[in-house]
């Protein structure tokens, strides 16, 4: 029987149930979990080992990639810019990034490239994943690009090169690259454990990610649209990545945050809270940008200004809820009306796309909790 450390209010009792029948029924090696109402933690759980040998225990601090949850922090971080007045949402790419703003993309607004509507949803020509580790020269290829379909008709997730784009502009807007702003602004001040990429000094506390051979990118059908085809395949992106160097030594605000479900719970508690920016600012982040079925994911979604927001129930019963999850289950959810926050952590990956049933069960489970 895995151990579970931490603690828990006994309101959330069936919530701490959950977690712990994730390891013995639905294949967690190790995790954390987290949950913060009004600010406050009111469970904060981890367990299970850092690998799958079993040798290295889940510690308080232990970090982990959680993939396109650094989507979140993404979103959150120009939420930060356009409540400090230093942009808008509504300011073409272009004003701030000039080489962006050709062939037919110099009307893209920051939301709409923050809800994949931009039409870069990876590289058109041939490319491998080490050409996203160049990030300059990536960010130039990709501005140079014509779109993959009309700017603004539709969404398109863009699932990796939405951290080289974002991560171009937000150094063109404030002089900064994101992965120090989000120490220095986010990381340091509320004492998280948040990165992007991760330092070699580390190393000690990571996760090493677990995958069945069946996620595997290269195993994906040949029956996908040419978006699909550029999001998964040019260049394929394979799920043990996290655990090379080069993966860790890269900064991508779309996929390779190192953190765990404390840090991420305390971050976007605050956010639930108020404590980070104004009511208008966060409405403004969380205003549909676009919805229907995206070009890429296959399924119906419904996108903000970065965050992902909740459909058919995926985030729980509260339409206003919102987030992003990560490939292979880690998740973080933010409910604005009850003021909390909802984040889960995890290295041995589902392969659901949608309804992983890890968080799934969490996330109901918490909601009996809030009841």
């Amino acid at each position: 029987m895995v151990q579970i450390n931490g603690t828990s209010d006994p309101s959330f009792s069936a919530l701490a149930d959950e977690f712990a029948r994730n390891f013995a029924e639905r294949g967690d090696v190790g995790a954390s979990l987290s949950l913060v109402v009004d600010g406050e933690p009111v469970l904060d759980l981890w367990g299970g080992t850092l690998d799958a040998a079993g040798t290295r225990p889940w510690g308080v601090d232990s970090v982990v990639n959680v993939w396109s949850t650094t989507k979140a922090v993404n979103a959150l971080c120009f939420a930060l810019l356009v409540d400090r007045g230093i942009c808008a949402y509504d300011d073409p790419v272009a004003r701030w990034w000039p080489e962006f703003g050709v062939n037919g993309k110099a009307g893209v607004t920051i939301a709409q490239l923050l809800s994949h509507q931009a039409g870069l949803c990876s590289f058109s020509e041939p490319a491998v994943v080490e050409d996203f580790y160049d990030q300059p020269r990536a960010a130039a290829r990709l501005a140079a690009q014509a779109p993959f379909w009309p700017p603004g008709s539709r969404s398109g997730y863009h699932a990796i090169s939405i951290g080289v784009l974002a991560g171009e502009l937000f150094r063109r807007i404030t002089g900064q690259s994101l992965g120090a702003f989000i120490i220095d602004t986010l990381a340091a001040p509320l004492s998280l454990d948040l990165t992007l990429g991760l330092p070699a000094s580390e190393e000690a506390r990571r996760a090493e990610m677990i995958a069945p051979p069946e996620l595997a990118t290269s195993n994906m059908t040949t029956d996908l649209n040419p978006s699909q085809v550029a999001a998964y395949l040019n260049p394929v992106i394979e799920p043990l990545l996290p655990n090379t160097a080069a993966w860790r030594a890269c900064e991508l605000s779309s996929a390779n945050g190192f953190s765990n479900a404390r840090s991420l719970a305390r971050l976007f508690g605050a956010l639930a809270a108020g404590k980070l920016v104004s009511a208008g600012t966060l409405e403004a982040a969380t205003t549909e940008r676009i919805s229907g079925v995206d070009e890429v994911l296959g399924v119906p979604a419904r996108w903000g200004a970065g965050f992902l927001l909740n459909t058919d129930g995926l985030y729980g019963p509260e339409a206003k809820a919102f987030g992003h999850s990560g490939w292979g289950g880690s998740f973080v959810v933010v409910d604005p009306v009850r003021r909390t926050a909802l984040a889960y952590a995890m290295n041995r990956m589902g392969t659901d796309l949608v309804g992983d049933p890890r968080d799934m069960a969490l996330i109901a489970a918490a909601y009996e909790g809030l009841a």
